[in-house]
């Protein structure tokens, strides 16, 4: 540590004495020592000091400069001084003021770091790898980002300009380097807390704390030396996605000991615990057929969760959605959407709440029976098609069902896509209603007379008449004796020539006599034979007028006619073109020379008749 070097003045009367003294100064005074001295003169640039040397030393006058901006130097002052040069050209001593000081600030320094005390300073700046510090007499100092706090502070900027305690860790006087730790101090600090706070911390205890840090799964709480985590699920009796959603980091909070291991030292902390549980009044708010409204929080495949207060929430099941299933609640709600519903059952116990959200409005079902018994013709459009049947809209939310059985009362249907597509307006008949499971039986053959229940008397076995060819295949000819009434004849029955191909012998769309041979009411079928009516007489057969127009079969177009047309209408059609779509371009049908009375009758017999747009 430098010294000011004080020497003993002699009595002024003795020269010797005088001269002795100032030999003895002479050789005590060094370059780099501070001095005490006295100041002279106070000049316009400078300052005369004496030293107690053979001369005075001078001073710049801005070293005289204090913090406001002001001189502070006046004659007969005491001033401390560091020696620069003892003799300059002038013959004087060269001093610095500003020099000692600093030199007297690191000597206190260097002895406060000694001692272990505690150095006040104040943040100025941010530089590489943490701050600087400006401490006594402003000396700066480093301040290391470790060294900050208790955790790494990701904004040191918000320390700027403000001013703490800090430990000298590190002090090189010669390399002028001095490091700081304000993090020592904290431990310090935080241990002191800790075992006050341990004296007196037990479960069920409520205390206060700062949050300190915030993570994905909750936030610790300083409660005073030891910190404590406040999970996630603990934080509110309602949904959090986040623990930021509720708090920031320096918010304080009154929580409640949940847990404490002593040994471990780990606290487990709620703040819901000290709030009432609003499940304990639910069941006297939420009871069944009551309205409420709350805010759609979670979408899942099977529902919705509405948050109907902090802490409560309840499920709209899909199928409490709408009359009509959707494909998915994200179809109905949006997350966030405020949404009014029905209370359909509470469980209390396990904190369930089941809510409706269709039961706000009318029950089409029971529209539906209302408007509707069975026996009644109904219009609707095809909704959809699978391989059994068809879905026919009726009323909105309430579809029935055409089984492809009920399609047609002498056609086999295989795959109703054949004949319908999806949006087809059609006709139908109510067959039955299941008002346990709500489902609607429909038919179209229904709208019909069954024609097998004039077949066997109008066409009995022996009966020769003219039949309209509709394709062939391996095992014959298939034939239409009248519209929606088919037959087949055998290869055997076409020619005695069995090497002839059936299409050879007959095209589609030819008219040939031909005679029933045998008739099955069980299995709905007709035999006829081309080889038994040679020679024979076309009978006579009474059928009702329309069943006499021989007009030829429309094309399958892609809708199933007109506004008016009807799906038994355009079933006809179809049934009856289903096998003549292909070829009847090729084979335009012709009269017979001798075409029976009816046929005269049938008009455009000799061109097909356009499909219905």
């Amino acid at each position: 540590m430098t010294e000011t070097t004080q020497i003993e003045t002699p009595n002024p009367e003795s020269f010797a004495a005088l001269f002795e003294a100032s030999a003895t100064r002479t050789d005590q005074l060094r370059e780099g020592d501070i001095v005490a001295g006295t100041i002279l003169k106070v000049g316009k640039d400078s300052v005369v000091v004496d030293i107690g040397y053979k001369s005075e030393g001078v001073i710049s006058l801005h070293e005289f400069t204090n913090a406001e901006g002001n001189i502070a130097a006046t004659a007969g002052d005491a001033v401390d001084v560091l020696i620069e040069s003892k003799e300059n050209e002038d013959g004087l001593v060269m001093l610095s003021k500003e020099k000692a000081d600093k030199l007297k600030v690191w000597d206190e320094i260097s002895a406060a770091c000694e001692r272990d005390e505690l150095i006040d300073g104040t943040i100025t700046q941010r530089v590489k790898g943490g701050l600087a510090v400006t401490i006594r007499g402003g000396v700066k100092a480093f301040l290391p980002g470790s060294q900050v706090d208790l955790r790494p502070v990701r904004n040191l900027d918000r320390l700027l300009g403000q001013t703490f305690q800090f430990k000298v860790i590190k002090f090189n006087k010669k390399r002028g380097n001095i490091v700081l730790s304000r993090r020592v101090l904290l431990e310090k600090e935080r241990d002191r807390l800790k075992e006050a706070t341990l004296e007196n911390l037990q479960e069920d205890q409520v205390v206060t704390g700062t949050i300190k840090n915030i993570t994905e799964y909750g936030a610790f709480v300083d409660l005073g030396g030891i910190d404590g985590l406040l999970h996630i699920t603990d934080m509110s009796w309602g949904r959090v996605n986040h623990p930021s959603e509720v708090f920031e980091v320096g918010d304080e909070v009154t929580v409640k000991v949940l847990k404490y291991n002593a040994d471990t030292e780990r606290v487990s902390l709620g703040l819901k615990q000290t709030m009432e549980d609003p499940w304990n009044v639910a069941t006297d708010i939420y009871v069944a057929g009551k309205k409420v409204k709350g805010k759609v929080v979670s979408l899942t495949d099977y529902g919705a969760f509405i948050e109907l207060e902090q802490g409560v929430e309840g499920l709209i099941h899909v199928s409490e959605m709408t009359w009509a299933k959707p494909k998915h609640p994200s179809k109905v709600l949006e997350v966030g959407q405020e949404v009014e519903c029905v209370v359909l059952d509470l469980d209390a116990q396990n904190k369930r709440i089941s809510l409706g959200l269709k039961q706000l409005e009318p029950d089409p079902w029971s529209v539906f029976t209302q408007k509707y018994n069975p026996g009644d013709i109904i219009q609707g459009r095809v909704r959809s098609i699978t391989d059994y049947g068809v879905f026919v809209g009726i009323e909105d939310g309430v579809d029935g069902m055409v089984h492809k059985s009920d399609v047609s009362w002498t056609q086999r249907i295989n795959n109703p896509a054949d004949l319908y597509r999806k949006g087809d307006e059609v006709e139908a008949i109510i067959l039955s209603i299941n008002h346990e499971d709500r489902k609607v039986s429909l038919g179209i053959k229904q709208l019909y007379e069954d024609p097998w229940s004039f077949v066997p008397q109008r066409y009995p076995e022996g009966t020769v008449i003219e039949v309209r060819s509709t394709g062939a295949d391996e095992y014959g000819i298939h034939v239409e004796l009248e519209r929606g009434v088919e037959g087949v004849i055998p290869r055997g029955e076409i020619s005695a020539d069995l090497s002839q191909e059936p299409t050879d012998i007959v095209k589609t769309g030819d008219i040939v006599k031909a005679q029933v041979i045998r008739l099955d009411d069980e299995d709905r079928t007709i035999t006829l034979s081309l080889r038994a009516a040679e020679g024979q007489d076309v009978n006579q057969v009474a059928r009702p007028e329309e069943a006499q127009k021989r007009v030829a079969p429309r094309k399958i177009g892609p809708s199933l006619g007109g506004a008016q047309a009807t799906l038994g209408d355009a079933l006809k059609d179809k049934l009856g073109g289903l096998k003549l779509a292909s070829s009847e371009e090729e084979a335009p049908v012709e009269a017979p020379e001798e075409a029976p009375a009816e046929a005269e009758e049938a008009p455009d017999a000799e061109e097909p008749e356009e499909p219905q747009q």
